[in-house]
């Protein structure tokens, strides 16, 4: 029933913008802590954005001020951001979405960003 589709990735150059965008369907949006991670093969999943419902954000150290997580209730749809992109931002960027009272947890299918020199 939960669905998180994504979109917006692609190939830039370093110093360049991407927005992501994840749209969610199939539960109470608002309702829903939703993040972003990213993930390359062979290396752990690694949470790079998260907005609680509140709107309160939170970052890993490595996108903190080049990142930024906003979210659209009335479009059910979480954004990223992404300015300054480096070489080592490139991975599959995964939207989620965690319930803050039982912990459920979806993700999408992810989208490449990659990110030359």
């Amino acid at each position: 029933q939960v669905q998180l589709v994504e979109s917006g990735g692609g190939l830039v150059q370093s110093g360049e913008s991407l927005r992501l965008s994840c749209a969610a369907s199939g539960l109470i949006f608002s309702s829903y802590g939703m993040g972003w991670t990213r993930q390359v093969p062979g290396k752990s999943r690694e949470l790079v954005a998260a907005i609680l419902s509140s709107g309160h954000t939170n970052y890993d150290d490595s996108v903190e001020g080049r990142f930024s997580i906003a979210r659209d209730n009335a479009k059910n749809t979480v954004y990223l951001q992404m300015d300054s992109l480096k070489p080592e931002d490139t991975a599959v960027y995964t939207c989620h979405a965690a319930h803050p009272l039982n912990g459920d947890e979806y993700w999408g299918q992810g989208t490449q960003v990659t990110v030359s020199s």
